[in-house]
């Protein structure tokens, strides 16, 4: 979520994400734009991880397996997946507390473009640090043909509205 606030005549500073009391259990959010993957971002995202599993940088192997076709790094899928929420869900975000549940439920290929949705599963206050809230959510990375291939939940430490470290 992107807003803008101003801070001098005429002049505004761009802010984006959500405090913690903007956050409505139930509500989804579709994040936009989508992301196409290449096959140079495979290969990079191989390289910089040091995963070099043949079926994401082998083109020889990878067609004589069940896809035909070199799959995009999954932790890449999840990478890009998640970055997508970003603005909406953890751009106020203090700190990650957990993830679960993390399903790889359709394979990704060069050329797929991947696009994501939220939804808000809870929220309340934190006990032990004031002015701050934690909120689980639920994401769904889908592809261009609307086939969800990967969710995830995630359990993130947010800041209540005047408390964040760009208030």
């Amino acid at each position: 979520m992107i807003t803008a606030r101003e801070i001098g005549p005429q002049r505004y500073r761009t802010s984006y994400g959500r405090y913690f009391e903007d956050f409505q259990v139930g509500d989804v959010y579709e994040h936009r734009p989508g992301r196409t993957l290449t096959d140079q971002d495979n290969i990079s995202f191989a390289l910089l991880t040091m995963n070099q599993h043949p079926m994401h940088c082998d083109m020889e192997f990878a067609k004589k397996s069940e896809f035909g076709r070199l799959l995009i790094n999954s932790p890449l899928s999840l990478a890009v997946v998640v970055g997508m929420t970003v603005n909406d869900v953890s751009a106020k975000a203090i700190a990650n507390l957990g993830w679960k549940d993390i399903k790889l439920s359709g394979p990704v290929f060069a050329g797929d473009t991947l696009y994501a949705e939220t939804k808000v599963l809870d929220k309340r206050e934190s006990k032990s640090r004031p002015h701050q809230g934690i909120v689980t959510v639920h994401t769904r990375g889908i592809n261009q043909d609307g086939a969800e291939i990967m969710s995830f939940e995630r359990i993130i430490l947010v800041a209540c509205r005047g408390h964040a470290v760009d208030d």
